[in-house]
């Protein structure tokens, strides 16, 4: 498993941080000092526009490059993405590793009430007793597609030797493999009736609502 950052590798990582963030704003990724309307239906004064990440391909590849070299010195068979979304960023990951992993990538969905993910049947052969497996998502926010993935992956005798991400929204989420982020930056979000941009009459952007209007 990768070890936890040593105390003079903290002031580095900051900075590399701030780099990350200012090419998530070249992008048009990262958004700020506005009033979000979230697909929740909570508002937030900052946002992340997922798809606009991969716009530019050598900032994803770049980014890609730093997630699969904090992975190096661990030998891996599989970097799976947890979805559609997150391919492109795992894909510059399995590429720039120097175990060159094969790529594949789970779906995911509701069941009722119930998330789950799984396999595409094509790829299902590709974990088997004894698989490392990194796992590449673009946002953690609850984990709870994350514990779903390592809990398949342990299923099929897999070994998830950690996950890389772009952004880690909640920094409280634990897992029990090593999580590296590009950018670990928790930002408040509001319930409408609590929300104090509301209350200083803050004009509300829908614009990536996605048809949360009804929630508010």
């Amino acid at each position: 498993m990768p070890p936890e950052p040593k105390p003079d590798r903290v002031v580095d990582q900051e900075i590399r941080e701030k780099i990350h963030l200012e090419i998530l704003k070249r992008t048009g990724a990262y958004l700020t000092n506005d009033h979000f309307l979230l697909p929740s239906g909570h508002h937030a004064p900052e946002y992340i526009e997922k798809a606009l990440v991969t716009t530019e391909p050598t900032f994803t590849e770049g980014l890609g490059g730093v997630i699969a070299k904090n992975f190096a010195q661990w030998p891996l068979d599989v970097v799976l993405a947890t979805g559609l979304g997150a391919l492109i960023l795992a894909h510059n990951v399995a590429r720039a590793h120097p175990s060159h992993p094969m790529l594949i990538y789970a779906t995911k969905g509701m069941s009722g009430p119930r998330r789950r993910v799984s396999l595409p049947r094509e790829f299902q052969r590709f974990i088997t007793e004894g698989t490392k497996v990194l796992i590449v998502e673009d946002l953690i926010t609850t984990g709870e597609t994350l514990k779903l993935l390592i809990r398949l992956v342990t299923a099929r005798g897999g070994q998830v030797v950690g996950i890389g991400c772009l952004w880690r929204r909640n920094s409280k989420v634990k897992l029990p493999q090593p999580i590296f982020s590009l950018v670990t930056r928790d930002f408040p979000t509001y319930l409408p009736e609590e929300c104090p941009l509301c209350r200083d009459g803050v004009a509300l952007n829908r614009q990536f609502a996605r048809g949360a209007q009804n929630k508010t």
